[in-house]
């Protein structure tokens, strides 16, 4: 397969020839993809066309797969000094007197390590990200100061990642991985990554895979023993590196990069709800954190910024950079607050509002404090219709959306007596059912792409304690409701990697609830409720709801009582021992 608009060439070096694509304008950085096993330079093919539209992108296939030729013998025509010549052969014909950014993918970013630490590198490469691929060296280190000093807690990490690592032992066995990728496994591995990693079927992977896979089998063979035996001392990145972990890993455990400071003197950490084939199942985020560290680096080559880029440096930016949120009711109150601490975090924000111009405001405001890419919506919650021709539109133009907010209305309306059914029928399509179309129409998204989510609902009145207020009764009806809804939601997607969150916020001060004409209901927090917390404090909890993975998320600072009634809601994520609900 070829990648569309690719212009291909052959790079020759130490008797090998090696397929070169190159995408976008050559008089632009280049950023280089190194690709990983089993794979071919293909699985960069979701990735490689966005990042060309701001960068000149340059993959190969690795000696021995896809279109590259193999050594001859395959026995120590893998070693990682052979693998250097390679990139450094390409590196010269690709970008000569230029560095480029290096990006590397499972064995692709193994080998990357060692591009980034050894000496014949240095002023080849401007920077590295690495996404579930350790370097050897490191992971020697690591092993040897576990056995050194076996606490319980080493102990159980060097346990854990040797269960993970089964695969490497048995590709160490001479014959029978070949015969295995070349018969059965080799016919089932599409299926396999659509079933396990969610993996969209496709393109991917190319029809050489079982050469591949044979092949790559002493990419092992020639360096993973030799290497966890005897790392090397002076194994320090000379470059500033971005480490991309995904949380969901089958293969990595993320306590393997638990010294990495030691190695790298300029290290910019991300974590991805993820699991191990991101570059299929998340293009979109990788696009994001490549993009933005590729520039922040330029910006440090010409003097304009620190290595240490100052974008997306909220508290949460490990957790939230490129990540894309959507926050209903963001036209103004807890809901403009919310999208503007995603986007201090880094992440893209869709804010969406009744209030077209508010929303607008409110995506402005976010590209100012942070937010790499923020856009403005209209939708009323109520509308069914809408809320799926908005899903239908945000998948198609800006991915699928890993977190989702949704602000409830109020709809204080009298006392009970004077509510009509009218105002009951409303208050029930807006402060609930808005929420159901919500969670079904974005949730389903999450759910379907298998590769995690969040979904927080935000209740702006406290449906658990008495209340001495008048008109609370229809509201909190149906606040009510939506947090019995949370909470069987939470239980009801957990299996399909999806999370949701209740956020009880309880009284917001005058002014900040949802407005007339807002996504929220027909008028905002009563003027006679006493102040309580700010829309920025409520925002904050969001965040932690997510982090925490809290099923009920009560704001510091609530009336005295609220957390003994809801200590019986609390309990373990269903599939998540030791979460706490």
């Amino acid at each position: 397969m070829h990648l569309p608009g690719a212009r291909e060439r052959w790079v020759r070096t130490g008797g090998i020839e090696l397929c070169v694509a190159e995408l976008g304008n050559p008089d632009r950085p280049t950023v280089v993809l190194v690709h990983g096993y089993p794979d071919s330079k293909e699985v960069w093919s979701r990735v490689a066309p966005a990042l060309a539209e701001q960068w000149h992108v340059v993959l190969y296939d690795v000696r021995g797969h896809g279109r590259s030729t193999a050594p001859k013998p395959l026995r120590g025509g893998f070693t990682l000094e052979k693998l250097t010549d390679d990139f450094l052969a390409v590196v010269d014909a690709v970008s000569p007197g230029r560095p480029v950014h290096l990006v590397g993918h499972d064995w692709g970013s193994v080998q990357s390590w060692e591009f980034a630490t050894v000496e014949r590198t240095k002023g080849r490469i401007a920077s590295f990200t690495s996404m579930s691929g350790p370097s050897l060296d490191h992971f020697g280190h690591w092993i040897q100061g576990r056995l050194a000093r076996p606490t319980p807690r080493r102990v159980l990490q060097l346990a854990g990642q040797g269960a993970k690592s089964w695969y490497v032992y048995l590709l160490h066995t001479p014959v029978l991985p070949e015969l295995a990728w070349r018969g059965p496994l080799g016919r089932r591995w599409p299926d396999i990554l659509e079933r396990l990693e969610k993996v969209p079927a496709g393109e991917y992977p190319t029809a050489s895979l079982p050469r591949d896979a044979a092949h790559g089998a002493w990419l092992y063979r020639d360096n993973v023993r030799t290497r966890l035996r005897r790392p090397r001392p002076d194994a320090h990145a000379h470059v500033p590196v971005q480490l991309i972990t995904p949380t969901g890993d089958a293969f990595l455990s993320e306590s393997l990069y638990d010294d990495l400071e030691r190695w790298v003197p300029t290290l910019v950490r991300r974590r991805l709800p993820a699991q191990h084939w991101v570059p299929r199942t998340r293009p979109d985020q990788l696009v994001a954190w490549i993009s933005e560290f590729v520039a922040a680096q330029e910006r440090a080559g010409t003097g304009r910024a620190t290595a240490e880029d100052p974008r997306a440096s909220g508290r949460y930016a490990d957790r939230f950079g490129g990540q894309l949120v959507l926050v209903t009711g963001a036209a103004d109150g807890v809901g403009r607050a919310t999208a503007l601490a995603f986007a201090e975090a880094g992440a893209r924000v869709v804010a969406v509002d009744r209030d077209a111009a508010g929303a607008a405001r409110t995506a402005e405001t976010a590209r100012l404090v942070g937010a790499p890419a923020a856009w403005a919506e209209t939708a009323g919650p109520g509308d069914e219709q809408a809320v799926e021709k908005l899903g239908a539109k945000v998948a198609a133009e800006y991915g699928t959306v890993d977190v989702l907010v949704n602000l409830t209305g109020t709809a204080p309306s009298g006392t009970f007596l004077e509510t009509t059914s009218e105002e009951w029928r409303n208050l029930l399509d807006v402060g609930l059912l808005g929420v159901v179309h919500s969670c079904r129409v974005f949730g389903g998204r999450m759910a379907e792409r298998g590769q995690g989510g969040h979904i927080v609902n935000v209740l702006p009145v406290n449906p658990v304690v008495p209340s001495r207020t008048p008109g609370i009764a229809a509201p909190g009806t149906a606040q009510a409701a939506v947090l019995a809804f949370s909470q069987g939601l939470r239980a009801e997607l957990a299996p399909r990697t999806v999370s949701v969150s209740a956020v009880l916020p309880g009284m917001v001060g005058p002014g900040t609830g949802p407005t007339e004409g807002s996504s929220g209901s027909r008028s905002g927090v009563p003027p006679e409720w006493p102040r309580g917390h700010t829309p920025e404090r409520v925002a904050e909890a969001v965040l932690e709801a997510v982090v925490r993975d809290q099923a009920l998320m009560v704001v510091p600072g609530e009336r005295p009582g609220l957390r003994g009634l809801l200590r019986r809601g609390r309990g373990s994520r269903p599939g998540v021992p030791g979460k706490r609900g």
